[in-house]
């Protein structure tokens, strides 16, 4: 299916797994918090048990690091039954710690791609995580100075997305989003009849996955590369 992208006038960016590397620091600490905890549990078993617990606080804590560390350290001490070590939950605190002082490793051509589109769009930043550390890993890109606005969802659902636009005054029709994630950057933008490009990443939260049938008939366009932007807009 072909698709008509010269009515585009303002093109979104997720940032996490798009911009730059974030899910494969969260495999990785929950690789390190397995270990941790292997004394009471397999790691396979404590890998599908921290995801429930991140499930059951995400509307309280929301999305981002801090949030998987209170969930980490929940876990620990449901799966000690209370038992577990004050070492171990500074363990744990350094694991999240470490995942914040990470640094910030922009995607293959994100600058290139950032540079050559906004000489004819206007860009911004619609991503999801807490606020402190989105905003962070923000300046520590690099790559502020190409963006019109930033915005930090709770949420990335249709009424989020609608919300947005309508405060930025941007037409559904004129806007593109650009993510590589089909259940937050992609399906909802296509129900509120916008338009977006799927590039996905090598690794992706369980959280953010769809089955084929919430994908039938959508109308999006997936590539491999951000570079490929070059090419279609």
């Amino acid at each position: 299916m072909e698709i008509d992208y010269k009515h585009i006038k303002v093109i979104g960016f997720d940032a996490d797994d798009t911009l730059w590397v974030n899910e494969t620091y969260f495999r990785d600490a929950e690789i390190a918090f397995a270990k941790l905890l292997s004394p009471y549990e397999t790691m396979n078993k404590i890998d599908q048990e921290l995801f429930k617990m991140e499930m059951k606080n995400l509307s309280l804590y929301g999305y981002g690091v801090k949030g998987f560390v209170l969930s980490m350290v929940e876990m620990a001490l449901e799966l000690s039954n209370y038992s577990v070590s004050n070492k171990t939950i500074d363990a744990i605190l350094n694991i999240g710690k470490d995942m914040i002082n990470k640094p910030v490793e922009l995607l293959e051509g994100v600058e290139e791609v950032l540079s050559n589109l906004s000489k004819n769009y206007r860009l911004i930043v619609a991503t999801k995580g807490d606020l402190l550390d989105q905003e962070r890993k923000l300046e520590k890109s690099g790559l502020l100075d190409y963006f019109h606005h930033i915005e930090v969802l709770s949420d990335k659902k249709e009424e989020n997305y609608s919300k947005l636009l309508n405060h930025l005054d941007i037409k559904p029709s004129e806007f593109l989003m650009v993510g590589n994630s089909l259940k937050s950057d992609i399906l909802p933008l296509i129900n509120i009849k916008a338009h977006a490009i799927h590039i996905p990443f090598h690794t992706t939260w369980a959280h953010e996955q769809v089955s084929e049938d919430e994908k039938n008939g959508k109308a999006y366009k997936t590539i491999s590369s951000l570079l490929e932007l070059n090419e279609l807009l």
